[in-house]
């Protein structure tokens, strides 16, 4: 059983790039890719950020092929990419540990566009939630998200990062505080109800905005929110009218179309006699047409503008991160030992099965020419059973040591090759069948309630 993910982010594709490939509800592609022979388990994420599809798999070729498929096909609709460029420049593949180490420090936020941001930990349980309902999310996926939820806990507790988080959205309040050195004067529209807003909501209260209007599609929505801040409701049919008494505007809400264009900007900006306005698109799709930056005194930003500002800070956040490398190492290190022993467990048993197998057929055929009674055949079979179990008691003692060491999962390899596991014509597999399909997922599933160590948080 071998890990693949597959994915973009921030860091390998523009927001134009990335708003083709996210999609709100990915059941229904887990469901699709758990349904083909070439993949066991499947978790996907699709944020304003990254959208990653992390698999387990026996056919790791087969598999890797199928989730370009899925990305070019399910995913981005079959579509060109506007830049003329191909889906191969904007994507990135991990296997088995690389793809640990990439989970959890995603899950750690390290790997964020701003080091130590909350809302992916968040974002990262409801998609293995997701999956979870979906029935994508077996045994080894399920270990490996518990393991990167521990690793973030370890993080938030342990290191600078978690102590001093900076979120996007205080990215936000840190370009609104650029454009207008005093916010107790400002007025700040919120478009959209979500975690996005509501952190940045939080961040500008806390830096003394004046005055804040929340508007959303769901008008009930929006009144949860604006209450908790003490600020007012709207729904989107006030825009026109919000828009011209407001100097912030912040935008993250689900929408194919944009929710403000040229044209409204223009008349809004008219009513404001040309003061000013400052924008921070975090929806993704967009929210807000990029030509609306034409406009006098229109400032707008996109979330990957954000990650400029960003990177201003990167040598503190970097060594902030340090310690938080060395822990998703250690983990990284933990999981992979259990990967490795995981796997080794059915193959230890594979390899008693094949010589049981092997002695019992050979023992029969032998006894059926002799002329013994029942005490001499029991004397016979234990002595068989005894020059079995000490032959392979020394490989077997010494695979299980191996298995401890970082290439283990190489080892294992050659012990199924060196002792024809894999071969369905060698001696002794006619108990091959408890090892393939879904005998094959019956047998992980009981290794995996067997084996010993806590269960991560």
């Amino acid at each position: 059983m071998r890990i693949l993910l597959v994915g973009m982010s921030h860091k390998s594709a523009s927001v134009e790039i990335r708003e083709r490939y996210a999609v709100d509800e990915v059941g229904p592609i887990l469901a699709k890719l758990t349904d083909l022979d070439e993949i066991d388990e499947a978790v996907a994420i699709s944020t304003c950020n990254r959208v990653e599809i992390v698999v387990s798999t026996r056919q790791m070729e087969a598999a890797r092929h199928t989730l370009y498929q899925c990305f070019h096909a399910d995913l981005g609709g079959g579509a060109s990419l506007p830049d003329g460029s191909h889906l191969d420049d904007h994507v990135y593949e991990y296997f088995d540990q690389d793809a640990v180490t990439h989970v959890f420090r995603v899950a750690s936020s390290i790997d964020s566009m701003v080091v130590g941001e909350p809302q992916i930990l968040g974002q990262m349980k409801d998609a293995y939630r997701d999956a979870r309902e979906t029935g994508s999310c077996g045994p080894l996926l399920s270990r490996l998200y518990q393991r990167a939820f521990a690793t973030a806990k370890r993080v938030k507790n342990e290191t600078l990062v978690a102590r001093r988080p900076v979120s996007v959205a205080r990215v936000a309040v840190e370009l609104a505080r650029q454009i207008f050195e005093d916010l107790q004067t400002k007025q700040a529209l919120m478009i959209g109800a979500g975690e996005m807003i509501e952190a940045s909501l939080f961040a500008l209260r806390r830096q003394g905005l004046g005055g804040c209007r929340v508007a959303n599609r769901t008008r009930s929505n929006a009144s949860e929110l604006a209450a908790r801040f003490g600020a007012d409701a709207h729904g989107l049919g006030d825009l026109d009218q919000l828009l011209s008494d407001s100097d912030i505007v912040l935008s993250c809400i689900g929408s194919t179309e944009f929710i403000l264009d040229a044209d409204r900007l223009s008349q809004a900006m008219a009513e404001r006699r040309r003061r000013p306005i400052f924008l921070i698109d975090m929806g993704v799709p967009r929210n807000i047409d990029p030509d609306v930056d034409s406009l006098e005194n229109v400032y707008l930003y996109d979330i990957d503008d954000l990650q400029q500002v960003a990177q201003s800070n990167e040598a503190e956040r970097q060594r902030e991160s340090q310690d938080a490398e060395r822990i998703v190492l250690e983990e990284q290190e933990r999981f992979v030992g259990w990967m490795v022993a995981l796997q080794s467990v059915p193959t230890i048993q594979h390899l008693r099965a094949r010589a049981e197998s092997i002695r019992i057929s050979e023992l029969e055929r032998s006894l059926s020419r002799m002329d013994l009674d029942e005490s001499e055949r029991d004397h016979v079979d234990g002595l068989t059973r005894s020059i079995v179990n000490k032959l392979l008691h020394p490989p077997l003692s010494r695979l299980k040591a191996q298995t401890d060491r970082e290439e283990g999962l190489a080892v294992l390899e050659e012990a199924r090759a060196l002792f024809a596991l894999d071969d369905e014509t060698a001696p002794g597999s006619e108990v091959d069948e408890v090892y393939r399909g879904d005998e094959s997922e019956r047998a992980l599933k009981e290794t995996l309630a067997s084996l010993d160590g806590e269960e991560p948080e």
